[in-house]
């Protein structure tokens, strides 16, 4: 068949095809490029979303819930103190000292039980701007409320070492008697343990501390030279937990270590270095969630996210740690009791959100170079506040500053209260 011109249809067809009437070869291949450009780009997309949600749920479904303890608190809610300062948090930290896992096997036979090797009540200022890291010893004789065993009895009422609340009523039991002692309403709390802590330490490459003199403590797994250098996660663990062979043999000491060592963790961990990178920042989210159990506020990714971006701005001198003002029990002086009106007046600050400022220890020469017992106590033990010449005495009017020049004084002018402390911008050698 011809058209109107005299050339066949499929004549003109094919010459059609090989011509510009055409899509050219290589603009064909350039599209079909794009295409697979495109679809490798939404497979991409595809397999990042899916990896991102892969990793959040796995980073989320880490974290153990504690509630047991929240059930226990609900049962209590009517004689827990209310909350005076809105906006502000308070956040008790617990170090167990379970044996139980092989993560903690090394430290001591497994006896079923553990009981708060550490104890720090966190508080963060409503406005974020400073964070109070208030230590509360071990031996320090409390009023422990009933709490709930893990037998499912209830124990009776009674003035105890404070430790010995975790033992017998775990979280729920320490926190009723943190809020019976100071009236602050703990918000949250979280629970690690030996092998969680050293997993923590690791997963940061490293916490940096100072030592005055070399260190070989052999029940404490510990062997360290003076001066500066990096401890992982045994040897730290090693650093906060010993006591014969560092200081003078108490658990002061012990604690003044453990707010150093915590300090540099805040400055390591808070670094851009490690916040803003991905390949650092993932290993400390694994470890930071697999390790700790809380309370059902914290207990996902997104409540922990909350919480470090809430405090992740605040200057490490605006970071204070301290020990709830304590010297020996009258009874007997291997434990502690508070001092009044000194511990009354930081616990009043801190319920009202209100600043409180420490000074460094005052600094007296060892009596010998030997390591003490036990039962030794630092001079400094006896006041928790310290006055601004570091002696360790209130001033005038207790409050640890100059007393107000008159009635009438508003808050914003009077000085803060000041105690023995320290702040995470302090790296001394201890």
């Amino acid at each position: 068949m011809r058209d109107g011109a005299g050339i066949p249809d499929d004549a003109g067809t094919a010459a059609g095809a090989g011509s510009g009437a055409g899509t050219p070869p290589r603009g064909r291949r350039r599209r079909r490029l794009l295409r697979w450009i495109g679809l490798v780009a939404v497979l991409l997309v595809l397999a990042g979303a899916a990896a991102g949600w892969w990793l959040y749920a796995k980073l989320d479904g880490n974290i153990t819930e504690d509630t047991s303890a929240a059930a226990e608190l609900r049962r209590y809610e009517r004689e827990r103190p209310a909350h005076f300062a809105s906006g502000a948090q308070n956040i008790l930290l617990i170090g167990s000292d379970s044996r139980a896992g092989s993560a903690n096997a090394g430290y001591g036979q497994d006896g079923g039980t553990q009981r708060s090797d550490t104890t720090i009540l966190l508080h963060l200022a409503a406005d974020r701007r400073s964070a109070t890291a208030v230590s509360i010893p071990r031996d320090l004789m409390a009023q422990v409320p009933e709490c709930l065993g893990t037998d499912g009895s209830r124990t009776g009422d009674r003035f105890a070492q404070f430790n010995w609340a975790f033992q017998w009523g775990g979280a729920a039991c320490t926190i009723r008697t943190v809020e019976k002692m100071t009236g602050i309403r703990v918000d949250h709390h979280m629970v690690v343990d030996f092998g969680g802590f050293k997993k923590m330490v690791d997963a940061v490459g490293g916490v940096e501390v100072c030592l005055k003199r070399p260190v070989d403590d052999a029940e404490a797994h510990l062997r360290l030279p003076a001066g500066r250098q990096v401890l992982g996660g045994e040897q730290a663990l090693g650093f906060v937990r010993a006591r014969y062979s560092l200081g003078d043999g108490s658990d002061t000491e012990r604690m003044e270590r453990q707010q150093q060592f915590l300090g540099s963790l805040w400055e390591k961990v808070s670094s851009n270095g490690v916040l803003l990178n991905p390949a650092k920042l993932y290993p400390v989210l694994d470890a930071a969630t697999s390790s700790v159990t809380t309370d059902p506020g914290l207990a996902s990714l997104r409540g922990l996210y909350e919480l470090v971006r809430g405090v992740r701005d605040i200057p490490a001198d605006q970071v204070r740690f301290l020990t709830v003002p304590r010297r020996p029990y009258a009874a007997d002086p291997n434990r502690d009791e508070l001092v009044e009106p000194d511990a009354s007046r930081l616990f009043e600050q801190l319920r009202a959100d209100r600043p409180v400022s420490v000074t460094a220890p005052a600094v007296s020469p060892s009596p010998d170079p030997e390591p003490a017992g036990p039962s030794r106590r630092a001079s400094a033990e006896g006041s928790g506040e310290a006055s601004p010449d570091g002696t360790g005495e209130a001033s005038g009017d207790g409050s640890g500053g100059p007393s107000p020049t008159g009635s009438g004084t508003s808050s914003a002018t009077t000085p803060a209260p000041a105690f023995t402390g320290t702040t995470a911008g302090t790296a001394d050698c201890r």
